[in-house]
């Protein structure tokens, strides 16, 4: 492990939390986030918060600079209504992602938008030690990049995503594919020691989830499937308004699914490792035949979309879900209309319940940073998501 330093951050102090008093503060910070802007008689309609609670509870949320009020629209019946909208500027957090071949940071706004970002291949040197110290720097070098400013006022923390399985209660990555210089590295204790601030450590799919139902807005405002095609293929999970993450938050490992649904099985009896899910390994060789006789052992693209599409399927019939959003590192130009074509096709024509519902599939509306940007708002859905458990 790296020699303990101190502990850094915005100012060299910790975060500052923004302390959302009752469940409907945050049922009114969704509804605002969801639509852009609103007014407070359509928050009431909405929400079916009584007018004089919509009233007190935005009042406060303006004053301590969570939202803005804009000009007054008028109206040709009644009084002329302020919308209201959050302030992108309220909140920030960092975000750091980490890929066996490269390591990114982003320090993101409440609507997503990225203040600084950097990125940089991960280290050769295989020492645990070394791998933490240069993601500690990786972030170090964001905030500097960012400089003192307004944002460190609403500064809430760090979300680190890294590849599962992860036990994201010690904070500690298990068995990461392609990572053994992290293998039971207890993560967030040895950021902690660097950041005096809080720390979550999110599977890499999963945190890809929550930036698309952030970023989304109301376009991700419904339960969906998040694809993610990363140096493997897993599932990020959105049911019931909110992240599904299991048991032990390891939901999501798709790869083994593909390969029941498949009955690709190794001689032991386990599901195999498919190639068709390490999309880093793929060729486009579908209407090149000059390639595809080249690379007969090197899997294609559309096998892998169709290998992937029925794992897919198992999921749309279990799950009765009616959108599957595909993003990631490795759902490019260049293959997207493949992968979008060949799942389309699968989660509409087989599906047990097709007759009642056709399933859309949709590119991520996220950025190449897609990753590090959801880890980042791994800490606003924590802060500002409505849910039953918090204090009235």
């Amino acid at each position: 492990a790296p020699p303990a330093a101190p502990a850094t951050g915005p100012r060299g102090g910790g975060a500052n939390q923004i302390d959302l008093g009752s469940f409907n503060e945050c049922v009114v910070i969704e509804t605002v986030r969801l639509a852009g802007q609103i007014t407070r008689g359509e928050l009431a309609e909405r929400t079916r918060l009584t007018g004089q609670s919509v009233s007190r509870i935005t009042r406060s949320l303006i004053q301590r600079g969570l939202l803005v009020e804009e000009r007054r629209r008028h109206s040709a019946v009644g009084k002329p209504s302020s919308p209201l909208r959050l302030r992108d500027g309220a909140a920030h957090a960092l975000g750091i992602h980490i890929d066996p071949n490269v390591l990114t940071a982003v320090l993101v706004d409440l609507s997503g938008g990225i203040v600084a970002r950097r990125s940089q291949p991960i280290t050769s040197d295989s020492r645990p030690g070394a791998v933490v110290t240069q993601i500690a720097a990786l972030g170090e070098a964001v905030f500097e990049q960012a400089g003192h400013g307004r944002w460190e006022e609403g500064f809430l923390g760090i979300g680190v995503a890294t590849p599962g399985p992860v036990d994201t209660v010690s904070g500690t990555v298990l068995d990461a594919p392609l990572m053994s210089a992290l293998r039971d590295v207890p993560l967030r204790t040895l950021l902690e020691r660097r950041f005096a601030c809080p720390i979550v450590i999110e599977k890499d799919c999963s945190a890809a989830a929550v930036g698309e139902r952030w970023i989304g807005r109301g376009s991700r405002a419904c339960d969906f499937v998040y694809l993610y095609l990363g140096t493997g293929v897993g599932a990020g999970l959105f049911l019931n308004g909110d992240l599904y993450r299991g048991l032990t938050a390891n939901a999501g490992e798709f790869g083994q699914l593909c390969a029941v649904t498949l009955g690709r099985i190794d001689m032991f009896g386990r599901p195999e490792l498919l190639p068709e899910c390490n999309p880093g390994s793929q060729v486009i060789a579908d209407h090149n035949p000059r390639q595809a006789a080249r690379s007969q052992k090197r899997t294609t693209v559309h096998q892998a979309a169709k290998a992937i599409g029925k794992g897919v399927l198992s999921v749309i019939d279990l799950l009765d879900v009616g959108l599957v959003v595909i993003g990631g590192p490795f759902f490019t130009e260049d293959v997207a209309d493949v992968y979008l074509t060949e799942i389309e096709r699968a989660t509409n024509a087989y599906p047990t319940a097709r007759r009642l519902r056709r399933v859309r599939v949709e590119r991520s509306v996220n950025s190449r940073e897609a990753v590090a940007v959801g880890a980042a708002s791994t800490i606003f859905h924590a802060a500002f998501t409505p849910r039953l458990g918090r204090t009235p």
